[in-house]
Formats: C-alpha cells, structure tokens, sequence
C-alpha cells in the first residue's frame, strides 16, 4: 500500500518514498535543505527561486521558515549530506 504524502507545513511535505522522507516543497523532490543550504550561502529568495523557477517566491518562503523553525534538523541533514559527500570524494580517490 503506498502511503500519502504528509503535509507538515505550508508547502511543505513529507513522504518516505520522496527524498528519504525528508521535507521537500509540495509536488517537487526539492528538499528543504536545498533552500537552505542556498540562504546560508548568502542567496536572497528571490536569487533561489531563480535558481529554482518551477517554485514560486511562496514555496521558497515557505521553505525558508520551515528551515528557521527546524534548524536542528536540518543542520542534521546537511552534515549527513557533506559526510556523504567526503565519503564518495574518498571512494572516488581510492580508484584512481
């Protein structure tokens, strides 16, 4: 049986079928850490939703809040995403 999306937040669901269930903008596979990442990185919204045009400015925003209200988790998310990433670096050194 599939299961639903979970809606967690405006325009912002949950779906372990979707992006390992991480918070993703509805009807998209952005994650929420995506938006995130980019405003961390000094990017206004209106600088990601160019990055990101099938999104409108609500969706971003929205994702942009989600990230203030759960800084923990994804915090979490994007230090498992680096360590991943130092991971397939080492694996991808190791074959050369």
């Amino acid at each position: 049986m599939a299961t639903a999306a979970r809606m967690v937040y405006s325009h912002i669901t949950k779906d372990p079928e979707i992006c390992g269930g991480r918070a993703c903008i509805d009807g998209t596979r952005v994650r929420v850490l995506d938006i995130a990442a980019l405003a961390y990185g000094g990017q206004t919204p209106s600088q990601i939703q160019s990055a990101y045009p099938a999104l409108s400015l609500a969706q971003v925003h929205a994702a942009l809040s989600y990230a203030y209200e759960y800084p923990k988790e994804i915090e979490a998310q994007l230090e498992e995403d680096r360590r991943l990433a130092e991971r397939i670096d080492r694996d991808r050194a190791g074959l050369r």
